[in-house]
């Protein structure tokens, strides 16, 4: 699964690169379907946010490294590298630029519901793509 991750720098900016998160192990679920899944991890406390329209946050950098799933609404993100992108519900990306200049986060078109799910840093660090 190809995912979007954003992360801090040698320099101490930020930038974006997707992540393949292998989806390798099989399992078998309920009514004999074999279900492929990722490798599981521990996450501590979900949290949903409510993003109020006019959110237009200057840099900052993630408090923790982070699942980042928009529910509904969408925010645009920039690294310090000047890139922009935006996520829409359903989207999914890691904010883990936790310690330098960190990102810009806009709210686009009205307010935006997120889920963010702790991620452990060694969790899901394969190699940029």
């Amino acid at each position: 699964m190809k995912l979007t991750q954003f992360v801090t720098t040698t320099e101490g900016g930020s930038h974006f690169e997707t992540i393949d998160i292998p989806i390798t192990i099989e399992r078998e679920g309920a009514g004999g379907f074999i279900l492929t899944t990722s490798d599981p991890f521990e996450s501590g406390a979900v949290t949903f946010v409510s993003l109020p329209a006019d959110l237009d946050q200057d840099w900052h950098p993630a408090p923790t490294r982070q699942f980042v799933q928009v529910l509904s609404g969408s925010v645009e993100v920039t690294t310090s590298d000047m890139e922009t992108r935006r996520f829409g519900a359903g989207d999914l990306f890691i904010a883990g630029d936790t310690t330098g200049q960190g990102h810009r986060t806009r709210v686009i078109d009205g307010p935006a519901l997120v889920i963010f799910i702790p991620v452990p840093t060694r969790a899901f660090r394969e190699q940029a793509g």
